[in-house]
């Protein structure tokens, strides 16, 4: 019981109590606004961000290694990283309940299963992004996934919801036995199931190398199901389009930040020995990614699948963050990829929330604005919601002086930095397909300002007055981080710093 540090893990713990403490106290709760338990839980996951935030500091005033501390028996990490990341998922999944509250309550899904469930998301999250060993991972997945499942289906007597939830479930059972197959046969080949023993039996050559690359070809096409890449991509335009915007957002926000983490705790802390043949597979699917991504969204007239092939494209381009490994070049190298990729994912998350925030604070009951039709004449009815979606789709076009566009100039400067004629062409590819992708987000800045409105009516907008603000916020701090991105940016990189030296 020595090596149970129980401290290590009081984030979660804490997570795990108020999720079934806010599932009690809504039985008793009577007001249609669930004041009590919404704010119950964002006292709790505020608490949890605030633990994180304290050990992330902690962290990073300590030296090399000393900066990861393993906890029960070694099946977690504390870690830099990993707290950066579960910080962000807390604070992620903050702004996904707030924007979402008036939403579902229009819809009559506000209830406690829609907090309690979202709490478990985030704690599937932080379970997965400590994780040192397969079957922590596996056991966060499922928890995060199954919780995700039943957000989707909560809409119970909407067709549409119902379809999406049963694609998600299926494919996403799929990859999970993709992961878990693949992790089964890695333990085959190496013996162990805790990540430091993997790489050190791959850095012995104490494997199976057969076994070994069957297991590392399942595990990157599980984790490319949860990032939804091409060609596993299938899941995503559908879930995004059926599901209630709210779950939708749940979906497309804090979890990326979880598949990040399972991706370096797999492939670079791991697997690296064997960093040429991953390395190899990411650069495949980054392209493919932002190939089709792009193109695909051009074609497409629901906001909300188009987002959908976005996040695909925009997820492709963050993977090419993670191809310049430590087998290509120094560690400094390899550091400037994962951190530029780590600081890509904070700041889409961050623009993602606010995209989908604006689709759910313009729908009203009968009403989703889920076409992108749907926004015509938007500044003329709203000149500030007009102006904070154009901050968000800039950002995601990439365009200067928006967060997007510094996030894909350090992609492109990670990979222009190597002096390998591989990334150049890759960087030159990318640059080219974001300039393809710039089209359908300048296509709604488009309709917003020079079609005319289908109403009339000055939009006043629905919901809660604080949504507003946080919607505000949100599109601010997509402009500010643009222009000052240099604190983030240094975060970044000395977490990934502490990750590689742990």
């Amino acid at each position: 019981m020595t090596q149970m540090n129980w401290l290590v893990v009081y984030p979660e713990i804490l997570l795990l109590v108020a999720a079934c403490v806010v599932a009690l106290v809504d039985l008793y709760v009577t007001q249609p606004a669930r004041c009590l338990t919404f704010w119950m839980t964002q006292a709790a996951l505020a608490g949890v961000a605030l633990l994180h935030g304290l050990a992330l500091q902690t962290g990073l005033g300590a030296e090399g290694a000393k900066a990861s501390v393993y906890a029960m028996q070694g099946l977690v990490v504390s870690d830099p990283m990993g707290h950066l990341l579960a910080l962000t998922a807390a604070i992620a999944m903050m702004i996904t309940i707030a924007y979402a509250r008036p939403y579902i309550g229009s819809r009559e899904l506000l209830k406690g299963e829609f907090f309690t469930l979202a709490m478990f998301v985030v704690l599937g999250i932080s379970v997965m992004i400590s994780a040192n060993n397969f079957l922590v991972i596996y056991v966060g997945l499922e928890l995060m996934s199954l919780s995700l499942y039943a957000l989707i289906a909560l809409r119970r007597d909407h067709a549409v919801s119902t379809e999406a939830a049963m694609k998600y479930f299926v494919l996403g059972a799929l990859a999970s036995g993709f992961l878990l197959y693949g992790m089964s046969m890695l333990y085959g080949a190496t013996g162990s199931l805790d990540i430091p023993e993997v790489f050190d039996a791959i850095a012995t050559g104490q494997v199976n190398a057969t076994v070994l690359s069957f297991g590392l070809v399942f595990i990157v096409a599980g984790l490319a199901f949860k990032l939804g890449l091409v060609p596993f991509h299938m899941w995503v335009p559908d879930v995004y389009q059926g599901a209630p915007t709210s779950m939708t957002l749940m979906v497309g926000g804090a979890p990326k930040l979880a598949a990040f983490a399972i991706t370096i705790r797999l492939l670079v802390e791991g697997l690296s020995g064997v960093a040429h043949d991953w390395q190899q597979m990411l650069i495949v699917l980054a392209v493919l990614s932002l190939v089709i991504g792009n193109v695909a969204a051009i074609a497409q007239t629901n906001l909300k699948r188009m987002l959908g092939y976005s996040a695909i494209a925009q997820l492709g381009f963050m993977l090419l963050g993670l191809t310049p490994t430590v087998v290509a070049g120094s560690t400094q190298l390899a550091a400037n990829g994962y951190s530029s990729a780590l600081f890509y994912l904070v700041t889409y998350v961050l623009t993602t929330l606010g995209t989908f925030g604006l689709i759910m604070y313009i729908s009203r009951q009968g009403f989703e604005s889920e076409e992108i039709a749907d926004l015509a004449g938007l500044a003329k009815r709203s000149p500030w919601l007009a102006g904070v979606m154009t901050v968000f789709m800039f950002s995601l076009a990439g365009v200067p002086p928006m967060v997007g566009f510094y996030a894909k100039f350090a992609i492109i400067q990670a990979l222009v930095s190597t002096g390998d004629a591989t990334y150049l062409t890759l960087a030159i590819a990318a640059v080219l397909l974001s300039l393809i992708g710039a089209f359908y987000y300048l296509r709604v800045v488009k309709v917003m300002y020079f079609d005319e409105p289908r109403e009339s009516q000055a939009f006043a907008g629905a919901g809660y007055a604080g949504v507003g603000v946080v919607l505000a916020v949100n599109g601010f701090a997509a402009l500010a981080l643009g222009l000052l991105p240099d604190g983030l940016m240094a975060l970044c990189r000395d977490v990934i710093v502490a990750a590689l030296a742990g």
